[in-house]
C-alpha cells in the first residue's frame, strides 16, 4: 500500500501509536510475509524466522496461561463443593438422618451416582446387603477393596480408579469409575470406607488430585465417630 493508499488520519494514527500494528498479528504477518517476497526467495530474512518463532512460542504460552487458568478455576470450584458437602454432614440430628443425609443431599452435591459407607463387622458373614447408604461387610473386605486385585496398593490413601470387580458389587449400582476414602476409626473399630461412584468413565482417574477428598474424608470421619460414640 503506498502512502497515496492511506487517508491523512490514518497515517497520522499508525504514526502516532505504530503499536497499533505491532500488536496485530494479521497486520505484522502481511508485512513480513510481503517483504519476504521482495526480498526474494534466495534471501532468508532472519528477523521474519525469528518473529515467526516468538509468534509460535507466544501461542504456546497463552495455551499454558488458559491451561492454568481454568485449573484454577476447577480447583476453586471442587473447593466449594467440599466445603458444602463438610457443611451437609453438620446438619442431621441423629444416626438415621446421617446416613440419608449420605444417600440423598450429600451424593447430589458431590455429584456423584453412588455414596456408600462401608464398614466391616465380625459378625458379618456371606454377601453384603446392598441397596442402602450404609453396607455391612466381612472381615476383610475393605482391604480386598482398596487392594482392587493389585499388590501393593497403599491401604491409607484415598484412590481414584476404573471401577475394581472387588468393588463393583458393593455399588449397588453399575458405575465405570469410583474414588475409595479408608476412614480410620481407631483402634478398637474395624475398618471401614466411603465409596463414591461414577457413571461417567473419566471423572476419577489416577492422574487427578486428591487433596480435597482427602480433607472430605477426614470430615466425614469426625461427623461418624461422633454418632459412634454416642
Amino acid at each position: 500500500m503506498s502512502d497515496e493508499a492511506l487517508t491523512p488520519e490514518l497515517r497520522q494514527a499508525l504514526l502516532d501509536d505504530p503499536s497499533a500494528i505491532l500488536m496485530d498479528r494479521d497486520l505484522m504477518r502481511a508485512i513480513v510475509g510481503a517483504h519476504e517476497d521482495g526480498v526474494g526467495a534466495n534471501v532468508i530474512d532472519i528477523r521474519g524466522r525469528a518473529m515467526t518463532a516468538l509468534e509460535a512460542r507466544l501461542d504456546r504460552l497463552e495455551s499454558a496461561h488458559e491451561h492454568v487458568i481454568a485449573a484454577a478455576y476447577d480447583n476453586q470450584s471442587g473447593m466449594n463443593t467440599v466445603h458444602r458437602a463438610v457443611l451437609s454432614l453438620l446438619e442431621p440430628v441423629d444416626f438415621d438422618g446421617f446416613l440419608e443425609n449420605l444417600h440423598a443431599d450429600l451424593a447430589d452435591i458431590l455429584r456423584v451416582d453412588t455414596l456408600v459407607l462401608v464398614m466391616e463387622t465380625a459378625t458379618k458373614e456371606g454377601a453384603p446387603e446392598l441397596g442402602g447408604p450404609l453396607t455391612m461387610v466381612p472381615a476383610g473386605t475393605v482391604a480386598r477393596a482398596i487392594a482392587g486385585g493389585r499388590r501393593g496398593q497403599p491401604s491409607g490413601e484415598v484412590i481414584l480408579r476404573r471401577v475394581a470387580l472387588a468393588t463393583s458389587g458393593l455399588h449397588g449400582a453399575p458405575v465405570a469409575s469410583e474414588a475409595l476414602i479408608p476412614l480410620d476409626l481407631g483402634p478398637n473399630r474395624m475398618p471401614a470406607l466411603l465409596l463414591m461412584g461414577s457413571d461417567e468413565p473419566g471423572r476419577f482417574s489416577a492422574a487427578q488430585g486428591t487433596d480435597l477428598l482427602r480433607f472430605f474424608g477426614q470430615a466425614f470421619r469426625l461427623a461418624l465417630l461422633r454418632w459412634l460414640d454416642e
